[in-house]
């Protein structure tokens, strides 16, 4: 009998996922001794013909990374869907549409613009990309960039959700034991929509620091602030989004001494994870005077990238107006 059949892609993201399916280390052996990997571009040659020649359902298992940016994103989000059993949407972009859904605050025309009209560019014909250009050989085609980022469930179906900015190696590497337990009757997987590789709690709930009465009459920056090890971030003025962020990564950014950036996103039953942090924000500012509590506020610089840094996509807002 032929093995199980595994694909991974990535659309709009950085690679941080793919790299962190092969710090699993060994555990990689476990995927080519159980899977048949039939697709995976940035470890094996792969041509997109070649999926779409296989009959619908004969993936076994899909791990797609990165936000919908252009339609070839899509295009490849809908063949995989068709193809696969269980379509896991895995890292934060796929998620939530991650860093590249901060594109979403301004326009498609702007981004383009900064891109090829500015200082940093040496651009001195103004040439912009084209989706179509004739060539000797033929007409080549690039990918047509769409107005907004979208995250994976807006364009298809998804089984599971995978969060984390990379997912931490060690849940990876459950997960995937736990699919391969199930392939083999040895165990069940969740029902259908749920956030695997993660907790049903928070980062605060993970994070060891102590933590008291929080009470901010400023907020800082770590470029200008060395903060204790021992005591909440919050607390020391330091915007931290663990409350507001699922739990699973063991804290490691509060652990670290750094703060919790939310990218496990939004915290169980949360359903607008940058809402939440700004309530909470609003709820432990110590003061009721209105000119003061504008003065404290201006201590966050980019008020929309810290609260909305990983979800901006799957938000109620999804984008700015334009």
């Amino acid at each position: 009998m032929s093995k199980p059949k595994f694909a991974m892609y990535w659309a709009a993201a950085c690679g941080g996922c793919e790299i962190a399916v092969l710090n699993v280390h060994e555990g990689i052996l476990d995927v080519d001794a159980n899977f048949d990997v039939v697709f995976w571009p940035v470890a094996m040659d792969a041509k997109y013909k070649d999926v779409e020649a296989m009959p619908d359902k004969s993936i076994t298992l899909t791990l797609f990374n990165g936000a919908i940016r252009n339609d070839e994103n899509a295009h490849i989000a809908q063949m995989l869907r068709a193809k696969s059993q269980v379509l896991v949407a895995f890292g934060a972009c796929a998620c939530e549409g991650g860093i590249p859904g901060l594109g979403n605050l301004t326009t498609k025309q702007a981004i383009l613009d900064t891109a090829f009209s500015t200082v940093s560019t040496d651009n001195p014909k103004e040439l912009r990309p084209q989706t179509t250009f004739k060539m000797p050989e033929g007409a080549i085609h690039i990918p047509t960039m769409y107005e907004t980022v979208k995250s994976l469930d807006q364009v298809v179906p998804v089984d599971y959700y995978m969060p984390g900015c990379p997912p931490e190696s060690h849940q990876i590497a459950a997960v995937v034991g736990l699919v391969i337990k199930a392939l083999k009757g040895e165990a069940q997987l969740p029902p259908a929509g749920a956030v695997i590789g993660a907790s049903q709690s928070t980062v605060c709930d993970e994070c060891k620091r102590a933590r008291g009465e929080k009470t901010i009459t400023a907020f800082t920056r770590m470029a200008t602030f060395q903060p204790r090890e021992d005591q909440c971030l919050l607390e020391q003025g330091i915007l931290c989004s663990g409350m507001a962020t699922r739990g699973g990564c063991d804290a490691r950014c509060p652990t670290a001494n750094m703060p919790c950036v939310g990218c496990y996103g939004p915290a169980p039953d949360v359903i607008d994870q940058g809402a939440r942090m700004m309530s909470a924000v609003a709820s432990v500012v110590d003061s009721k005077d209105p000119a003061e509590i504008d003065k404290i506020m201006e201590g966050v610089a980019d008020p929309a990238g810290t609260f909305y840094r990983f979800s901006m996509p799957s938000s109620l807002m999804r984008h700015a107006r334009t």
